[in-house]
């Protein structure tokens, strides 16, 4: 929440136009994906800012989907209930809807850079690209290994919504008290 403003005007603030839209994509969308989209709707209602998230995957193997089973079970752990996402894959429309689209790691981030349509307005980046000393770094696919995997890809991604909303607040306390619009501050809270 930006210096000097009130929780209630904060949280009370709806208008759709200036609400951010994020997409996580991982490859299935049923491990990571769902996980970072999971923790980024906890960390922004902890946070009182509102955003539109989304996942999905750049395969089509698990459309309709439930996530996997290990990683429902990170979730809950954490206190993040994922049971009701569906797996889906990347279309064309989501470079137009979202603002941005967040790959969890390089390959994605390749496949979407080839998928990205002409004209295209979302921004495309890397969820640990905010965390120091992480930058062009991906966050793990645990699918094919074991539970304790997954933990590791919670830690990362919590650390990459983290360090997305740490990035943001540095920048706001550069500005003071009397900072931009709640538009321009939620347009850099994910860039």
């Amino acid at each position: 929440m930006p210096a000097g403003v009130s929780p209630a005007a904060w949280s009370s603030r709806s208008d759709p136009i200036d609400q951010q839209r994020i997409l996580f994509v991982c490859l299935g969308n049923i491990c990571r994906s769902p996980l970072a989209e999971g923790a980024m709707r906890t960390v922004a209602e902890r946070r009182g800012i509102a955003v539109d998230v989304d996942s999905a995957g750049t395969g089509d193997w698990h459309i309709g989907r439930p996530p996997d089973p290990r990683a429902i079970a990170t979730g809950a752990r954490h206190g993040v209930d994922i049971s009701g996402l569906r797996a889906r894959q990347v279309t064309p429309g989501d470079f137009h809807r979202f603002d941005h689209i967040v790959a969890l790691d390089p390959k994605n981030l390749g496949d979407l850079r080839r998928l990205m349509p002409d004209g295209a307005k979302a921004d495309l980046t890397m969820l640990l690209d905010h965390v120091d000393g992480r930058k062009g770094q991906g966050v793990t696919d645990p699918y094919f290994g074991e539970d304790e995997g997954f933990e590791t890809a919670w830690t990362d991604i919590m650390t990459g919504v983290e360090g997305r909303f740490d990035h943001f607040m540095l920048y706001e306390s550069e500005l003071g008290a009397t900072g931009p619009t709640y538009s321009v501050i939620e347009r850099y809270l994910l860039v």
